[in-house]
C-alpha cells in the first residue's frame, strides 16, 4: 500500500494553485484511495513543525475520505492510502476479467477401510458365533481384527448313519474367504473319500480330500489361506487331522492328550521340507516365517506360497472308548494363552458328573480366559462329548 503525504506551504497543493485546481483527481478520493484528514493540526509555516505534527496524528473515519480539500481549510496534511491492485486476468477479446472466489466444494466424507481382501458379509455382520448340537458345542469370538476371519462346521447323521459326524475348526489369515471355503466343502470331501475307499485307508482319504478342497480353492482366484483341525467319527472311530496350528486335544480321564502337531516353520522336519523345495526360513520379531511372511506351514490357499505351504495333513485315528470323554478342537488363539491340560481341567466339570451339562458355557470359558491373557486373536473352541458318539 503507498502512502502520499501533501505538505501544506507547498505551491503545489496550495488551494490557489493552478496545479490544484486543473487537476483535482490528483488529490480527489478514488473508489481506490482513502484520506486521511489530520483536522486538529494547525498550519505552521514551518516543514519540519509539518513533520512533527504528522507523526502524531491520529485516523479519522473513511467518512471523511469522500470531502474535498477546499471542503476542510484547516486540515493542512492529508494522506491517501490506496489499495493495492486486484489482480485480474484478461480474456482473449481483451476483456478484464476480475478473479472470483471459487464455489465451495462438497467432498463427501466416506469410511476409511484397508486395501486388500474384503470381509464376507457373515464376517462382517457376526462378531461372535455360537451354537450347539445333541453331541457338540461351539463359541467363535472375534479378535482385535477387522473382522472374524474364523470359521466351523458341525454335521451329525451323514449319509443317513446315526453315528457318522464331521466336525471343524478352520483359522483364516489374509481375509475370511479360504475359512469359509473349507467350512462348507472340505467336511463333504472327505466323507466321499473315506466311503469310497470304504476305510481300507482312512489316513490317504482324507488326504485326498484335504487336497481336493485346496486345489477347488485356487481354481476359484480367491486369495487368503486357512489353517484346518478336523474330526470324522464313523463305526466308533474318531479320525483327526489337521493342516496348520489348529489342535486337537482328548480328554482320557481328565487327562490332556494333543492328537495333533502344529505346523510352524519352526519345526524341524517343516523346515526341512521347505528349504529342501527351494524355500527358506526365517526369524522375524520372534515369529518363524515362511519366506518372512507365513507363520504356519500348512493349510488350504495361500496361492502365492503354494509352493511351500502344502494343504496336506497329517491324521491320526482311534478307537473311541468309553474312559474318551471330551475332544476339544481349537484355533491357536486358545492354545497360544491355554495350555492343553489346562483346557481340558477347565471344559471337563461342565460335562462329567454335571447334572445339568453346560458345554457351551465351557467353551465361553476358555475363550474368556484366553482374552485376559492378552490374546488378540480371533478365538474359536469346539467341544465334543465323544460318548455320544459310540
Amino acid at each position: 500500500m503507498s502512502c502520499s503525504v501533501a505538505v501544506s506551504n507547498s505551491p503545489v497543493f496550495s488551494p490557489s494553485s493552478s496545479l490544484f485546481c486543473s487537476k483535482p483527481s490528483i488529490i480527489s478520493s478514488s473508489p481506490d484511495s482513502h484520506a486521511l484528514s489530520l483536522s486538529h493540526l494547525k498550519p505552521c509555516s514551518c516543514s519540519s513543525s509539518a513533520a512533527a505534527a504528522a507523526a502524531s496524528t491520529t485516523t479519522t473515519s473513511s467518512s471523511s475520505s469522500s470531502a474535498s480539500p477546499s471542503s476542510s481549510p484547516s486540515s493542512p496534511f492529508r494522506l491517501r492510502l490506496s489499495k493495492p491492485p486486484t489482480v485480474s486476468s484478461t480474456s482473449p477479446n481483451g476483456t478484464v476479467l476480475k478473479r472470483k472466489r471459487p464455489a465451495r466444494l462438497d467432498i463427501p466424507v466416506s469410511s476409511l477401510s484397508f486395501v486388500g481382501v474384503p470381509a464376507t458379509p457373515s464376517a462382517v455382520a457376526r462378531d461372535v458365533v455360537e451354537a450347539e448340537g445333541d453331541g457338540f458345542s461351539v463359541y467363535c469370538k472375534r479378535g482385535r481384527r477387522e473382522y472374524m476371519e474364523d470359521r466351523y462346521s458341525a454335521a451329525d447323521n451323514l449319509r443317513g448313519e446315526s453315528k457318522m459326524a464331521f466336525f471343524g475348526i478352520f483359522d483364516g489369515h489374509g481375509g475370511a474367504k479360504a475359512a469359509e471355503f473349507a467350512a462348507k466343502n472340505l467336511g463333504k470331501n472327505v466323507v466321499d473319500e473315506v466311503i469310497v475307499s470304504d476305510e481300507e485307508d482312512v489316513e490317504e482319504a482324507v488326504k485326498r480330500g484335504y487336497l481336493n478342497t485346496d486345489s477347488d480353492f485356487l481354481k476359484e482366484d480367491l486369495h487368503g489361506g486357512s489353517c484346518c483341525v478336523t474330526a470324522l467319527i464313523r463305526n466308533g472311530n474318531l479320525v483327526v487331522s489337521n493342516a496348520g496350528d489348529c489342535r486337537a486335544v482328548i480328554s482320557r480321564n481328565g487327562v490332556a492328550e494333543a492328537l495333533t502337531s502344529d505346523h510352524r516353520p519352526s519345526r524341524e522336519d517343516e523346515r526341512e521340507r521347505i528349504e529342501t523345495s527351494g524355500g527358506y526360513v526365517d526369524l522375524c520379531r520372534g515369529v518363524w516365517r515362511i519366506q518372512g511372511s507365513l507363520a504356519v506351514s500348512r493349510g488350504i490357499g495361500d496361492r502365492h506360497l503354494k509352493q511351500w505351504v502344502t494343504a496336506e495333513p497329517e491324521t491320526k485315528v482311534l478307537r473311541i472308548e468309553p474312559e474318551h470323554d471330551l475332544l476339544i478342537l481349537a484355533s491357536d488363539g486358545l492354545w497360544d494363552k491355554v495350555s492343553n491340560q489346562e483346557a481340558v481341567d477347565i471344559a471337563r466339570p461342565f460335562f462329567i458328573g454335571n447334572k445339568k451339562p453346560q458345554p457351551l458355557l465351557a467353551c465361553k470359558k476358555l475363550v474368556d480366559l484366553s482374552v485376559s491373557r492378552g490374546s488378540l486373536d480371533d478365538t474359536s473352541v469346539m467341544l465334543i462329548k465323544l460318548e455320544h458318539y459310540i
